[in-house]
C-alpha cells in the first residue's frame, strides 16, 4: 500500500455520495507498499479502505481482483470486501483512477513473525488455494519467467550501480531458470505476495489475507516459495528451517503437496527470489518524485537469491 495521488475533500465527497457509509470522521493515507495509492476511512458506520489503482495495475484486470475477493469472503475466508454502492457497482473513478471501496479487516501485520506465525500463514494459503479451486475467473501471471526478462532489459543500464556485478548473475540465473522451471504442476489461483504486511493477526491468530492486486493462476507450491521467502528469513538475511517446515506443515494440513511439488520448491524459491529482486531493482531504479513510498531494498532479494542457489535439494529447507 502507498500514496501517489492526492484525493482532497471534494472529491471524496463526491465518491462517497455513491454509498450509504455515513459521514467522514478521519481520512488519512497510509504509507505502506509500492503499487497502488490507499488511503483508510473512518465514518460514523465503520472503518473502510480507500484503493486507487495507479498505472501498473490494467484497468481491465480489476473485475477480477475485486471478483476474487468477493469469491473468498463468500466462502469465509477473512478478506477484504469489495462495497458496492447505490448502482451495485464495486468499481468507479476517483481523481482520474479506478478507484474501489474495500472493508477493513481487524489485526496488525508482525514485524518480527514466529513460527506460529508462519504455520497459520501456511494454513491460510491453503485453505486460500482450496477455496478458490472454484472461481469462475483466471488471470495470466505477467510476472512469470517472460516478465522477468521484460524487467532485467528495463534496469540493465542501472543495475550495476545498485550491485557490481547484478546484471551478470540474473542473467545467469534467467539462463538456469529457462531449463529448469516445472512444466506441470498442480494449478490454481494464487495470491502471488503474501508477505507479512499482507497478513494481519491478533496474538499469534490469523484475522486477514489483504492485498490481491498480484494474484493470477500459477503453480499453487509457487505461493508457498513466495512465502518461503517472505517469511524465513530473519533480519540479517540468514534463513531459519525451523519457520519453513511450519509453514509448509501448516499448508499441508490443509492441502497436501504431491512429491513432485515438494521436489520443485528449490527451483520455485529461486525464481520467486529474482521475481522480488527484479521488481524491487525497478522500482530502486525508478522511483516516483513526490511519492509517498519507500522503496524497498532489491539486495535483501540478492541475499536470497544467493542462499537458494546453493541448496542442492528440498532437504536443505529442514523438510
Amino acid at each position: 500500500m502507498a500514496v501517489y495521488t492526492h484525493v482532497d475533500e471534494d472529491a471524496l465527497a463526491d465518491f462517497l455520495a455513491h454509498y450509504d457509509v455515513g459521514d467522514v470522521v478521519a481520512f488519512k493515507g497510509i504509507a505502506e507498499g509500492v503499487e497502488n495509492s490507499n488511503f483508510l476511512l473512518q465514518t460514523e458506520r465503520g472503518s473502510y479502505i480507500l484503493t486507487l489503482y495507479e498505472k501498473r495495475v490494467n484497468r481491465d484486470e480489476l473485475p477480477f481482483f475485486l471478483g476474487l475477493m468477493g469469491h473468498l469472503a463468500n466462502k469465509g475466508l477473512a478478506c477484504p470486501t469489495p462495497i458496492t454502492g447505490d448502482d451495485g457497482k464495486a468499481l468507479r473513478e476517483l481523481c482520474g483512477r479506478p478507484a474501489a471501496l474495500i472493508s477493513f479487516l481487524r489485526g496488525l501485520s508482525v514485524v518480527r513473525p514466529s513460527p506460529a506465525h508462519c504455520a497459520s500463514v501456511g494454513r491460510g494459503m491453503a485453505e486460500m488455494h482450496m477455496a478458490v479451486a472454484d472461481f469462475g475467473m483466471s488471470r495470466n501471471n505477467g510476472l512469470g519467467l517472460a516478465g522477468w526478462r521484460q524487467l532485467a532489459n528495463a534496469c540493465r543500464d542501472q543495475a550495476e550501480q545498485v550491485r557490481p556485478g547484478l546484471m551478470s548473475m540474473i542473467d545467469d540465473e534467467l539462463a538456469w531458470l529457462d531449463t529448469a522451471w516445472p512444466k506441470v504442476l498442480p494449478s490454481g489461483v494464487i495470491h502471488a505476495d503474501l508477505f507479512p504486511d499482507n497478513v494481519f493477526f491478533i496474538g499469534e491468530q490469523l484475522t486477514g489475507l489483504i492485498d490481491f492486486y498480484f494474484a493470477c493462476n500459477d503453480f499453487l507450491a509457487y505461493d508457498l516459495a513466495i512465502a518461503m521467502n517472505a517469511w524465513c528469513f530473519e533480519s540479517d538475511r540468514s534463513f531459519n528451517a525451523t519457520k519453513t517446515r511450519r509453514l509448509l506443515a501448516g499448508y499441508q494440513s490443509v492441502r497436501p503437496l504431491e512429491p513432485a511439488e515438494i521436489d520443485a520448491l528449490p527451483a520455485l524459491a529461486r525464481g520467486a527470489a529474482l521475481r522480488f529482486l527484479l521488481t524491487r531493482l525497478y522500482d530502486w531504479v525508478n522511483q516516483v518524485e513526490g511519492a509517498l513510498v519507500r522503496p524497498k531494498d532489491p539486495s535483501e532479494y540478492v541475499e536470497k537469491l544467493l542462499f537458494h542457489r546453493r541448496v542442492k535439494n528440498p532437504g536443505e529447507y529442514g523438510l
